[in-house]
């Protein structure tokens, strides 16, 4: 059996490939659209705003409980009023976890 890496240095050396990118890597880089790297996560603002992200929402929600309200369907009414209060709820809780993180 050949001497294989161990797990330990196979992840240490993806982590450095990944979240590290070397000066030649972002050499060749150039001109493509940069990589979702931990430095460009700390550098980038996220570009919707929470309105935005919950208007959406609320548009989407909103065309199909119309399509259930035209047809009658009380359950199907039901059903995504229930999927878009838990949708806007978790969503809310993830643009506060995104707050914080910009925060840092």
């Amino acid at each position: 059996m050949k001497n294989l890496p161990s797990r330990r240095k196979l992840l240490q050396a993806a982590q450095r490939y990944l979240l590290e990118p070397s000066e030649e890597q972002l050499e060749k880089s150039e001109g493509e659209p940069p990589r979702l790297t931990s430095t460009a996560i700390q550098q980038v603002r996220m570009s919707r705003s929470r309105d935005r992200i919950l208007a959406n929402l609320d548009d989407m929600y909103r065309e199909a409980f119309e399509r259930a309200k035209t047809t009658g369907d009380d359950s199907q009414m039901a059903s995504l009023d229930f999927a878009y209060r838990r949708e806007q709820l978790y969503f809310e809780i993830l643009l506060d976890v995104r707050d914080a993180v910009e925060r840092r």
